[in-house]
């Protein structure tokens, strides 16, 4: 990666383009020039990278010209609008949004999982859904080493996964309520101070949520298998960026608990935390700032023969997003694929 390159952000104010900025500059990227993209609000702000101001430009079709590497982080309407653009630009384009993610053409990636397919793209690459990268990262092993037949996973998803503005709607929400007034409710769709709810993105006819079938489909595809049987629920709590797991498999060959921390501790990108004894376990808090996964609660499901139950963390806006995508952009520089 001697080579530099022209890297935009698009969405480059967002909870999640902010944290993309931060995290290229964390990591060294190869960055020999920067644009940052948003909307026309957004203009004339400015956004430190690598001890300099960078001004913030208003996203246009024509935004891309000499731009290699585009970070898109600007919800699905604005990566179908703007990436085809940046493609055709010269760019490869890395989404953050769920436009793209199950169109057959585009590889959808994580870097733990399956690398190799970067190498698939036709200009644009997908990142998938927070909540499904910290599940697959940890669960990847598991199943090449005993094959998942089923998942079971159960969703504890922070204010950050929909976006800066439902972290500040929770912020507000608990100042509301410690003065004794009433919690206004404008960007969540119940109050999230002091309550939680089975309510992620909409819901869809077959009762499910969309960001529940996004657990289900995309988990298929990143795995390169239609025949695990998934189901989700997926819960809205009152944490501001770490989302949790508790997540139910049952394998083809049995796995003990032994075993399946042996495979954890060796895995890329997870952290085994699990040490009852000194009430060890995968929290929020911890997982806030970290770049792995943490895992613990790993225990034998006493209700079936092949069953492994896990309790997951990690930071959404890190490898629930900016970090998978960044780590999706090196491979692409990397020249290995």
């Amino acid at each position: 990666m001697a080579k530099g390159y022209v890297v935009a952000v698009v969405g480059a104010t967002g909870a999640v383009g902010t944290e993309m900025i931060a995290t290229l500059e964390k990591r060294k990227f190869p960055v020999s020039g920067i644009k940052l993209l948003a909307s026309h609000r957004s203009v004339g702000k400015r956004l430190r990278f690598r001890g300099e101001d960078i001004p913030v430009e208003e996203l246009k079709a024509d935004s891309f010209r000499g731009v290699e590497i585009a970070l898109f982080s600007a919800g699905a309407a604005r990566s179908k609008e703007f990436a085809p653009a940046a493609v055709k630009a010269g760019a490869v384009v890395v989404d953050n949004s769920s436009a793209f993610r199950m169109e057959a053409e585009v590889p959808l990636v994580v870097p733990e999982v399956n690398p190799e397919k970067v190498r698939d793209h036709k200009g644009i690459i997908a990142n998938p859904n927070c909540s499904t990268i910290i599940m697959v990262v940890p669960l990847w092993p598991l199943h090449r080493a005993a094959r998942i037949r089923r998942i079971v996973v159960s969703t504890y998803q922070a204010a950050s996964g929909a976006g800066a503005g439902a972290m500040a709607e929770l912020k507000r929400q608990i100042g509301e309520l410690s003065e004794g007034r009433g919690a206004t409710v404008s960007v969540l769709p119940q109050q999230i101070a002091y309550n939680l709810f089975p309510h992620v993105d909409i819901f869809l006819p077959n009762a499910y949520t969309k960001e529940e079938m996004k657990m289900v489909m995309e988990t298929r595809k990143i795995f390169g298998d239609d025949s695990i049987r998934i189901t989700a629920t997926c819960v809205r709590v009152p944490v501001l960026r770490a989302h949790s797991e508790a997540v139910n498999i049952e394998t083809e060959r049995k796995l003990t608990p032994l075993e399946a921390r042996r495979i954890l501790s060796r895995a890329p990108g997870v952290k085994v935390v699990d040490d009852a004894s000194k009430n060890l376990y995968p929290m929020p808090l911890l997982a806030t700032g970290q770049d792995d996964v943490l895992v613990g609660r790993i225990r034998e499901d006493m209700s079936q023969p092949n069953g492994i139950d896990l309790f997951i963390s990690g930071d959404q806006l890190l490898k629930g997003a900016a970090l998978n995508a960044v780590q999706i952009a090196e491979l692409v520089v990397s020249g290995k694929y």
